[in-house]
């Protein structure tokens, strides 16, 4: 399928590995002009010579890079240094870490806020407005299945990524829906990413069994019994970045392998 977007440029956020990696690379595989951002700069050097590779045979005039952390003003600064006018914007930050509520201080909750619901809040206004006028814009804010089913020892994260989650569903019906422009939040399960890795091994040490025991009985309580992969996350990205997802905003897109055992 066509996604419509050749062309497009877009902002991916945290995307020098893990999910972030995985919707960069799929816009470029669509034609979509993508500047990176991330802190670590070996790293995101590495992910930009890898996604001009994937650009190799499409028509992807630039694949741009910038090591700053995107939750600072200096680092938003540093990338709209670039230019403001973004047609696709993927909103990402690296999740705050696992642990128990009574260990959490303000700075901590603060800090958490900060990254998971202010920054995206703060990509969103920059630029939205330009989106709206040129009548195409797609915003789309990587946060976790946690905000459908609360996992008790990420409640940094569960509040956090709430609090954004209550915000898009207000600012994706004003006018802008009319312009062209969609906002929708992308919700990952459990995928194989240094994140996962991360959250198992604080599962581990909570539970005092040894980390390959509690990462084969989280496949196991999957229905798909298996973890997803950044592409196949990158895939669903662009296709909610493309011109026929135009009808989908102020949605929560879970994609989490049948694991969250709901209904609505």
């Amino acid at each position: 399928m066509d996604l419509g977007i050749a062309g497009k440029t877009a902002l991916v956020c945290g995307a020098s590995k893990g999910l972030g990696y995985g919707c960069a690379e799929a816009l470029v595989r669509e034609g979509v002009n993508v500047v990176i951002v991330a802190r670590g700069a070996e790293a995101l050097e590495a992910a930009a010579a890898k996604l001009a590779a994937a650009a190799a045979g499409s028509p992807v005039p630039f694949v741009k890079h910038v090591a700053a952390d995107i939750t600072t003003d200096a680092g938003r600064a540093a990338v709209f240094a670039l230019g403001h006018d973004f047609d696709i914007v993927v909103t990402n930050a690296g999740g705050p870490p696992p642990g128990d509520f009574r260990n959490w201080d303000r700075e901590a909750w603060i800090k958490a806020v900060d990254a998971n619901m202010l920054t995206p809040i703060e990509l969103i206004k920059a630029t939205v407005d330009g989106m709206a006028k040129r009548g195409f814009g797609r915003i789309v804010n990587i946060t976790s299945s946690s905000v459908k089913s609360p996992i008790d020892i990420l409640g940094l994260s569960n509040g956090a990524r709430s609090g954004l989650t209550g915000f898009v569903a207000g600012v994706a019906r004003t006018a802008i829906a009319a312009q062209g422009v969609t906002i929708n939040n992308l919700l990952p399960g459990s995928f194989d990413t240094d994140r996962l890795k991360g959250t198992m091994a604080g599962t581990a040490q909570k539970t005092g069994q040894d980390f390959d025991t509690v990462w084969e009985a989280r496949k196991k309580n999957i229905p798909a019994k298996r973890f997803g992969t950044p592409a196949e996350f990158g895939a669903i990205c662009a296709f909610l970045c493309s011109m026929q997802a135009g009808y989908m905003t102020g949605q929560n897109v879970l994609a989490d392998g049948g694991a969250y055992p709901g209904t609505y």
